[in-house]
Formats: structure tokens, sequence, C-alpha cells
């Protein structure tokens, strides 16, 4: 009818006219089900209509003709909708120059066939040592809280490094937070771009992906905690870093804070080297008086 509006063509339409076009052009016993179902009244109100989408899927349903959903692929490890409190970024634009200054903290999974594990990490930000780590089978804060426990127990006592980590509620929880103030630990975390503000320690979690099979799809939880112990254990004494001058991370975080001042004896016995040997130059028969810091070896 000219004028009419969509939602009124109802109001003069046959209830055999719409079971008609529900089954024009379409066989399937879903559809004619829905249409008999819908059209039972001749006339449908303006509030009838917005509801038949609804209806149409519990007809589906009823008839198992709905996919089931997919399983989820990748796990989302990180929860950052959380009324949790937060932390700033300390260590944005920090030049790291010795051991146990900074430590960077980030969780990933790992494929098995008996269900996915969760890998903690703690990695030291000047020596790319993994100082801590725990494999779980959930995403509670327990298994965060066993690495951290990890990395303190081989912590100098005079040691105080900043722990950065993204937002997630497994950082922000109060027992996490409770165990770094006990320590003494700054807290630090990321604020807008968080996977390029934790840049290493999402580094860590490729490299250990990549280059010791913990990417791959394991058979068991037993076999995926042995790989990661031996993945650990080879990265830290046996993979050499360009950024440490091809030295190992345990070799270089070993040096804890004698890395300044074995340098300052290399230089101070270069010094003397170099005058004593421009003064023979200059008199062979004269005798060098030596000082203290002649004597040191490195």
């Amino acid at each position: 009818m000219p004028g009419a509006r969509r939602g009124s063509a109802s109001r003069w339409m046959p209830a055999w006219w719409w079971r008609w076009w529900w089954r024009k052009g379409n066989s399937n016993r879903a559809w004619a089900a829905a249409s008999c179902t819908l059209c039972s009244s001749p006339k449908w109100s303006r509030r009838e209509w917005g509801w038949w989408r609804d209806r149409f899927l519990e007809v589906l349903r009823a008839h198992e003709l709905l996919l089931e959903p997919k399983l989820t692929e990748y796990p989302c490890t990180t929860n950052s909708q959380h009324c949790l409190p937060v932390f700033t970024n300390q260590i944005k634009d920090r030049v790291v120059s010795q051991p146990n200054e900074v430590w960077v903290s980030d969780l990933t999974y790992l494929r098995t066939d008996e269900g996915f594990l969760y890998l903690s990490l703690v990695t030291d930000k000047y020596s790319r040592k993994v100082v801590g780590y725990h494999c779980g089978d959930t995403l509670e804060a327990e298994g965060c809280i066993q690495a951290l426990g990890m990395a303190l127990k081989d912590l100098p006592a005079r040691s105080h490094p900043i722990h950065h980590s993204d937002q997630g509620s497994q950082y922000c929880c109060h027992a996490y937070v409770n165990a770094l103030a006990v320590r003494g630990l700054t807290i630090s975390m990321t604020e807008r771009d968080h996977c390029a503000e934790n840049a290493l320690a999402e580094r860590m979690n490729g490299i250990l992906k990549s280059e010791y099979g913990l990417g791959q799809k394991i058979k068991t939880k037993v076999q995926a905690r042995q790989l990661v112990d031996q993945g650990v254990q080879l990265y830290n004494d046996r993979r050499p870093h360009t950024a440490l001058d091809y030295r190992t991370p345990a070799a270089v975080h070993n040096l804890r804070g004698s890395t300044r001042s074995c340098a300052a004896s290399r230089l101070r016995s270069g010094s003397q080297t170099r005058l004593r040997s421009a003064a023979k130059r200059r008199n062979p028969t004269a005798t060098i008086k030596t000082t203290p810091h002649d004597n040191v070896t490195n």
C-alpha cells in the first residue's frame, strides 16, 4: 500500500502469506519450523518485529543446527581490566649499568596435549639472565610469586632492583605487591604501549619458544616442565649475546657489582704501565717507584 510503513505491513497481510514468504526459495526444515512458529499469529506488533531474530536462533538451537563455539587457540595471559592499583613506569629511558638493577617479568603459555601450562619469568635487564621462573597449571598469581621467590633467593642483601612488569592482575594483586615491598623492591609497570615498554620480557618469551623448543606442542606436562628446566639452563650458561660482547648471561650476571671496580683497576694498571715505559725510554738507568695499585692483578 502506498505510503504505508514497513512495520505496519503485517496488519493487512494474512498469516498464510507470511508462511509462504518464509518458505519461498528455501527447503530447510529449520526455516520452515521457524516460519510456522513466527507466523502463528495473523498480526504482529512492532515489539514482535524486534525479537524475531532471537526466536529464530532458539529454533535453530532446538534443532541443533548452530555451530559450536571454537576453542581458544591462544589463551589470554594478561588481564589488565581490574580494580587493583597500578604503578607508573620507573625505567622509561633508564640506562642500566649493572646486574640486579632492573628486573623484568612476564607470563606466557606453553601448549601440550594435556592442556596449557603457564610459564612465569623474571629476567635481569642488564645481564639478560633468567633469575627466576615457574611453570604452573593455572593463571593464578601463585606461579608468579614462586618465580619471584626463586629470584629473591639468590639476590644479595644490599641489592634492591626495580621490578618492572605489565599491568596484569597477577602482578597487581596484593600478595605479589606485598612480596616486593617486604624485600624493598621498587615497583614499575607499563603504562600505554605494554609490549614495547616491556620489550625485553617479550623477547625472552620468543627466545625460549623459538630456540629451545618451547613453542611447539608438547605431549605431556611433565615433559614440558623438563624442557623448561633444560631450556633455561642452556640459555643462561650457553647462549651468547651480542649486547653482552658475546658473553653468556650467567657469566655477566656473576660479575655482580664488581664490574666498575674491575674496569677501574684495569685503567689504573694500564696507566702505570704506560708511565713506566715512557720513563724507561727517557732514562733507561733510572729506577721507578711503584704504588700499591701497581700490584693489582685481574
